[in-house]
């Protein structure tokens, strides 16, 4: 029998970072499914899961900042590959990069990174996610440790491995990343990259050449401490998931950790930022 799901379908005014946020909200709740649209997004809960009250603890709904507004209806099981080859488009970064679903036609650009786009976040469609992948390109990465904080769906690991990055430790809290994470990597025949189900606490005596913590702004500070520790000497520490203006308080913490900002990128108002150990 088939599994009955329901269905919400919100419109969301602006839509970042609101959608990303909603995710993360609904996600605690017990949704299990995801797609981005032009309006907003659709969110998928097996209906077993499901009672009337389930949003009433959903804070961004009530934020001042953000207009969303939606309904929701039964549904029989969704045929997600459907779904996906529908919304999801393929991403070019600098006319280097080709992130696409298998689906999607070859572009024949100098790196192509095959993902399953289970969700429609660290997909490359995401402004942090795109910088990132341009910090990449500007480093050599040949036998360098590599450790992917954050790694979502592991785009941004995959990418250091196709660099020549060897060995990359890639570590997701949520159990979706994780297990998408290992499909994602298999897919794209990588070697030498160990994916881990869990947070910083799992850092403890490892070192790395360049650590990727594309996450957000309050985790960022709170981990800032374990990274540094983790990094070699001259080591490179490649941030994003804040805005602009968060940059400050971003750079006083690192600054507190013998990290010295290099560069920045931005885009959409959304910035990244490169450090180097001291």
């Amino acid at each position: 029998m088939d599994n009955i799901y329901i269905e919400y379908d919100f419109k969301i005014s602006p839509k970042e970072p609101a959608t990303e946020i909603l995710v993360a909200e609904l996600g605690e709740v017990g949704f299990e499914s995801f797609v981005e649209n032009e309006t907003g997004m659709l969110a998928y809960i097996q209906k077993n899961d499901w009672f009337e009250t389930i949003l009433d603890d959903i804070f961004i709904l009530n934020s001042d900042e953000f207009e969303i507004e939606y309904d929701f209806h039964e549904v029989a099981q969704t045929n997600w590959n459907e779904e996906w080859e529908k919304n999801f488009e393929p991403i070019q970064v600098d006319d280097l990069v080709s992130i696409r679903a298998p689906f999607h036609e070859n572009p024949n650009l100098q790196y192509q990174i095959i993902i399953e786009p289970k969700m429609s976040f660290g997909t490359g469609h995401h402004e942090t996610t795109h910088m990132m992948i341009q910090h990449l390109l500007e480093l050599d990465l040949k036998n360098k440790k590599v450790l992917d904080m954050g790694c979502g769906t592991g785009i941004l690991a995959i990418f250091a491995e196709i660099k020549g990055a060897k060995p990359i430790d890639a570590i997701d809290i949520d159990e979706w990343c994780y297990t998408n994470s290992i499909e994602n990597v298999e897919r794209n025949n990588c070697n030498h990259i160990t994916v881990y189900q869990g947070d910083a606490s799992l850092l403890t005596n490892q070192k790395y050449d360049v650590i990727i913590a594309n996450i957000n702004r309050n985790i960022l500070l709170a981990d800032m401490k374990i990274y540094t520790n983790c990094l070699e000497k001259d080591g490179i520490l490649l941030l994003s998931g804040f805005y602009e203006e968060d940059l400050p308080i971003i750079d006083e913490e690192a600054s507190k950790n013998q990290l010295k900002l290099q560069k920045t990128k931005t885009k959409n108002q959304w910035l990244s930022a490169h450090y180097k150990k001291q």
